[in-house]
């Protein structure tokens, strides 16, 4: 066990907390419910950024900026919507030393703003689609937080569409769905579950939400991303209204979609280990580090023009390298502190390696297992392949993860057996009542997760009350 860190078996709640601090990804701020990202932890958003921002642009949507402050009247004109978000708004009621006429609201999400503007720069059919994106921070009052996962003041992307036909717009939702996967499978290496919400955990003032659904490593489920379909709910509410191919006025439909922050959480609790944070290659700060060992000046001068020799070959490549040169820590606490942060590759060499013309290789999520003797020639053009077998490595486990712990259940009994003992998701089918949806909640805190359309005949009975049914939802305890 690393020093710092308790074991997730121990306690996983404080385990991810220590990984957090280790290292060095984050921290609470004097606002109760905030949290300082760091510059490493910030890194690791920054490549999320890039890798989204370019899935976002490549399916035809630009980025704009809206402003963080929405008057009331504004937001108050979708009521379903200010019901649902009402008790985790933060409200300005002064400013410049004196009462305002009318309060604002700190953006819990940016529907009101977005689509009152959107009725502006709307006239005719030819003037939709409009995709537009923004990258922004909101605000909602969470009474209980845990650094990345649920914060009062988070970072994210949202996304809102407008569009001529309820076909379009559906497309779009599903579009993004299938973005978000990506970004979670092939960047984070976490595999999810896609479908579509119940109706109570469906975004306030949608007609549909569809999401993206993880399991981390004690079985619990996090919603990681969601893709809503908002029908004409807000077009009418904010005047979304245009001219159609017709002559006559029709309102548009809209969607929203995004993710946050929260990503990070997920990949932590997705991937790491006892010995502290495991990062995917392709989100990694430092893909690979490399720590020169010496004793004297001359071999000083020696290993580090060998150690930037392998570090010039690597960023050639596209490689994200770092050759560890500070003088005032000691080999073993380079090491221990690589590890702590995750760094997929570590390279050692020492003056009998630069004789052998080798380093000491090893792979952060391999451990002892992984380490091995790389000959320095062809070194660097091997770090891709390493680094992409990394990458498939941490899915699958984390797919195997998910599978081993995914149970067919039929009875109540056995389902509330297993979402109150060591926990799963339980694939168990369901008449469409909320009474039965909430008694699971009551019995369990489990709810339904995703109801994914698998193509597959769900036809069946109740879990709950035994009534006929022809959705089969994977319920689990949510974070």
């Amino acid at each position: 066990m690393a020093r710092g860190l308790v074991k997730r078996n121990e306690d996983y709640s404080r385990w991810y907390s220590d990984v957090i601090r280790e290292a060095e990804l984050a921290e609470h701020a004097p606002v109760k419910g905030c949290m300082i990202i760091r510059p490493y932890g910030f890194a690791i958003w920054e490549a999320i950024q890039r890798a989204l921002d370019d899935m976002i642009k490549e399916t035809g949507h630009v980025n704009a900026y809206f402003p963080l402050m929405i008057p009331e009247s504004l937001l108050k004109k979708e009521a379903e919507h200010v019901e649902g978000f009402s008790p985790e708004c933060a409200v300005i009621t002064h400013g410049g030393g004196r009462k305002l006429e009318e309060p604002l609201y700190v953006r819990p999400t940016s529907e009101a703003i977005i689509c009152s503007t959107y009725a502006k720069w709307m006239s005719s059919w030819r003037d939709l689609p409009i995709l537009i994106n923004q990258w922004a921070n909101v605000v909602r009052w969470e009474m209980r937080t845990r650094l990345f996962l649920r914060t009062t003041e988070f970072l994210w992307q949202e996304g809102h569409t407008a569009h001529e036909t309820e076909k379009e717009a559906v497309e779009e939702v599903l579009r993004m769905l299938e973005v978000y996967r990506r970004l979670s499978e092939e960047w984070l290496a976490m595999p999810v579950i896609t479908g579509v919400k119940s109706r109570s955990e469906t975004f306030a003032g949608a007609i549909n939400t569809y999401a993206i659904e993880a399991m981390m490593q004690d079985r619990r489920a996090l919603q990681a991303g969601t893709s809503h379909f908002l029908g004409q709910n807000f077009a009418r509410a904010y005047d979304m209204q245009f001219q159609g191919r017709g002559g006559a006025l029709e309102y548009a439909w809209s969607t929203s979609w995004g993710v946050s922050t929260r990503l990070i959480g997920g990949l932590i609790m997705c991937h790491s280990d006892d010995q502290g944070l495991v990062l995917p290659p392709k989100l990694a700060p430092h893909q690979a580090v490399i720590v020169p060992i010496y004793r004297t000046d001359d071999d000083r001068a020696a290993l580090l023009e060998a150690a930037n020799g392998i570090a010039a070959e690597a960023r050639a490549l596209g490689v994200r390298i770092k050759v560890d040169d500070r003088d005032h820590l000691k080999p073993g606490a380079k090491f221990f502190e690589w590890e702590k942060k995750g760094v997929p590759v570590r390279m050692e060499i020492g003056p009998r390696d630069l004789e052998s013309k080798q380093v000491v290789l090893v792979r952060r999520d391999l451990g002892k297992a992984g380490k091995e003797f790389a000959p320095m020639e062809g070194l660097a053009a091997r770090l891709p392949g390493i680094f992409a077998e990394m990458q498939q490595a941490l899915f699958d486990q984390a797919l195997a993860n998910r599978r081993d712990h995914t149970i067919d259940i039929d009875s109540f009994d056995g389902m509330r057996e297993v979402l109150n003992g060591d926990l799963a998701f339980v694939n168990a089918c369901w008449c469409g009542s909320e009474k039965c949806e909430a008694l699971v909640k009551k019995e369990t805190t489990a709810t339904i997760r995703v109801i994914p359309d698998s193509g597959e005949n769900n036809e069946g009975v109740c879990v709950v009350c035994g009534e006929a049914a022809t959705r089969k939802p994977v319920w689990a305890r949510a974070y």
